[in-house]
């Protein structure tokens, strides 16, 4: 992979070159290729066996103020020479924007970390269908009330990703990614119920086993067969540690540059301001070795570094690309694609001690719908999860809603439990919120 990092290099390279020779005064390009396999199963038969094996170049020219991108998956010269051409047509045509163009010199990442993002294995199909049937078999035999399977799956991906500009930068990196998954049906007095269980890691060898995730994904159907309604009312929520990551997603949306310099996000105009609780703190670390969401630069080459987004409640800095910076008069914050290992701060209480905190109300481990409006705020999502009375589960419950406005929500966070989900760019515990409105009976 090392030869195939140095190939996609000079061709980033040579379409840059292109570019500036057909008159770009500016241009940028990105390249990826990526070698994977993808297994699924149903009832322990296979049902798909797919091989990766592609790439594509994108390139972005400027003429002054005018930008015209393009981008294609053949690879071969003749197509990379007409997609650069394309790009400078295509900039012919384009409105001046006095934003656009690359991010400052002085802001890339000329000598990127190596953040050990590849552990390569053999891609092997007769492992990948062991593991989907070893899964589905585990769960399948747990218990009598599963009755059905909706599939296992099983991906590996190995890919080489590079990006260059006219500033004289080509950087890139190799990396593996490893998944696997299982969601099962179960059936009791006439209630159906599935739910799943998945593992990720850039190594292989630390994912779980396919039996923990058939296992788990049993357990986790079993808990939910006999749900119920609860009735309309106020109450705390507690949001388990799985989907406690998509609050922390809307309060991103809310603080990213494309929604601020538009002025359609809840939290304009909030900078150097206390939007949580004082005690609440979200840190950011692009360096974790081996980290699902680890990088030494963003989209546009600039270098990545740690952060303190949020201290003491206070919201210390907006989440920027370089034109969202340059429509606010400010300077990007290298967050072009995305965040980079967001450490939620945990106020230390163990997922029971989290539900003694909850008390009576709802502990929430699933959300439906997309009933999120990041102009105002509005929060309101079809869920289902637990009914918990003095900290201790009773029931399960379904067909309810949850509403609130996300500016109270986040200021309301009672507790972050201290056991935490590592599995995305976001690492939180559950996340308890004092007063909700959910609907039910």
């Amino acid at each position: 992979m090392q030869q195939q990092l140095t190939d996609i290099q000079q061709i980033v390279e040579d379409v840059l070159k292109l570019a500036k020779e057909k008159g770009a005064t500016q241009a940028e390009a990105s390249m990826s290729k990526v070698r994977g396999i993808a297994v699924s199963s149903r009832l322990k038969e296979v049902e798909t066996v797919e091989f990766t094996n592609d790439g594509g170049l994108g390139i972005t020219v400027y003429k002054g103020q005018r930008k015209g991108s393009a981008s294609t998956a053949d690879l071969s010269p003749g197509a990379l020479r007409l997609t650069v051409e394309k790009a400078i047509e295509i900039a012919k045509y384009t409105g001046e924007d006095p934003c656009s163009g690359l991010a400052d010199k002085d802001l890339m990442a000329f000598e990127p970390q190596d953040l050990d993002l590849y552990h390569p294995i053999e891609l092997d199909t007769d492992f990948a269908i062991e593991q989907v049937i070893k899964a589905e078999t585990a769960a399948l035999a747990f218990d009598p009330r599963i009755t059905n399977s909706d599939g296992a799956s099983y991906n590996a991906n190995l890919g080489t990703k590079v990006y260059g500009n006219s500033h004289g930068l080509n950087v890139g990196y190799n990396s593996s990614r490893y998944s696997m998954s299982c969601v099962v049906i179960g059936e009791q007095d006439g209630d159906m119920q599935r739910d799943y269980s998945y593992t990720v890691e850039r190594q292989a060898n630390l994912m779980a086993s396919p039996e923990q995730v058939g296992k788990e994904s049993a357990e986790f159907t079993l808990g939910r067969l006999g749900a119920r309604q609860i009735k309309t009312a106020k109450m705390p929520v507690l949001f388990d540690k799985e989907i406690a990551s998509g609050l922390i997603g809307h309060f991103i949306s809310a603080i990213s540059g494309g929604n601020l310099f538009r002025k359609s996000s809840f939290l304009l105009d909030k900078l150097g301001e206390q939007v949580l609780p004082s005690w609440f703190a979200i840190s950011e670390r692009p360096y974790i070795m081996r980290g699902l969401a680890s990088s030494s630069f963003d989209h546009e080459g600039v270098r990545t570094k740690d952060a303190e987004i949020v201290t003491d409640g206070v919201l210390n800095q907006y989440l920027l690309t370089s034109y969202s910076a340059r429509k606010m008069n400010m300077q990007t914050t290298g967050h072009a694609g995305g965040i980079h290992n967001w450490l939620i701060k945990s106020s230390g209480q163990s997922d029971k001690q989290m539900l003694a905190e909850l008390g009576t109300g709802l502990l929430v481990t699933e959300l439906m719908g997309q009933g999120v409006n990041v102009v105002t705020g509005d929060y309101s999502r079809g869920a289902a999860g637990f009914w918990v009375e003095n900290g201790i589960i009773q029931y399960p419950v379904h067909e309810i809603t949850i509403a609130g406005n996300l500016a109270d929500m986040l200021k309301n966070i009672v507790a972050v439990g201290a056991e935490i989900e590592r599995r995305g760019s976001i690492q939180t515990g559950s996340i308890l919120i004092d007063n909700m409105q959910v609907a039910g009976d």
